[in-house]
């Protein structure tokens, strides 16, 4: 078999580049999914990410996102419906997974995904609820205030507590194109954080995370004001308690998925996310 019929039979994987942006777009587009480019990079700067190509055609991506040495996320799993059942994703999954090293594999899964990611050693977990639509007039909130430069460190620290993991270059990502607004508490601290950015075919809200609920619907409350008549999405867990009162502001539940994790023998002991504060939107169903 010469060198041109092995590619065709057996996609190269290789390392995803800024050349790659517009196939990504054209797989993500062909899933229903709303990623634009400025998304898929976002996403790409911060991981280990890998294209499978077949000749010049590219038809299939997997990305590892590593947050500090404890957890990873896997996200961007796509193979272009002409190479379905040849064992791609099986070879781009253990592709990134490898990335990982010792972490522990954090991924939202599909329910066309969840056969293969069973059989590599993820245990299901909760449900990831996807929320969106043209949102109305919103009344601002009292007690929520843009974050100031030196919230950040307090942010960051909040969103570790809330998830367990160390998501600082994500965070540094999301200062940079996003707006994000806080609650304090005693003594001016730093109670809650949401944050809002450009997404798709306009605006996701999340990350987002507080001590209950009431505070985490007057953060991103604070967003939906900002933002009247614009299409804006929310990913929430079903535990949150948030899916009735972001139906009520008109982003109706229109898909989701299924939270799954993976721990090697290897993997490092996990301290376990804090009580006092929760989660309540993710960054994107990809990132957590």
């Amino acid at each position: 078999m010469n060198e041109v019929a092995r590619r065709m039979t057996n996609p190269e994987i290789l390392p995803f580049q800024d050349r790659h942006l517009p196939e990504a777009v054209r797989l993500s587009a062909h899933e229903g999914w709303p990623h634009k480019a400025d998304d898929w990079a976002l996403v790409a700067a911060i991981s280990h990410a890998f294209v499978a190509c077949e000749g010049e055609k590219t038809v299939g991506t997997a990305f590892c996102t590593p947050f500090g040495d404890d957890v990873a996320m896997i996200n961007m799993i796509i193979v272009d419906e002409t190479m379905r059942g040849r064992g791609l994703g099986r070879r781009l999954m253990e592709t990134v997974m490898a990335q990982a090293g010792e972490r522990e594999l954090r991924l939202t899964a599909t329910a066309a995904g969840l056969p293969l990611y069973t059989k590599l050693g993820f245990v299901q977990g909760g449900r990831i609820l996807q929320h969106q639509g043209e949102i109305g007039a919103i009344a601002a909130p009292e007690d929520v205030k843009d974050a100031a430069s030196e919230d950040w460190e307090a942010i960051v620290a909040l969103d570790r507590a809330a998830t367990g993991a160390d998501r600082s270059s994500l965070f540094a990502r999301l200062r940079a194109v996003g707006e994000t607004v806080v609650t304090r508490g005693p003594e001016g601290r730093v109670s809650g954080f949401a944050i809002c950015r450009p997404f798709g075919r306009g605006y996701v809200v999340g990350p987002a995370a507080a001590a209950d609920v009431q505070t985490a619907e007057r953060l991103i409350a604070a967003h939906l004001h900002r933002h009247p008549g614009s299409f804006m999405r929310v990913d929430t867990t079903a535990e949150s308690g948030l899916a009735p009162w972001l139906a009520a502001q008109g982003l109706p539940h229109v898909g989701g998925g299924v939270a799954m994790t993976c721990r090697s023998q290897a993997s490092k002991p996990q301290s376990p996310p804090s009580k006092d504060v929760h989660t309540f939107a993710l960054a994107a169903q990809a990132l957590g």
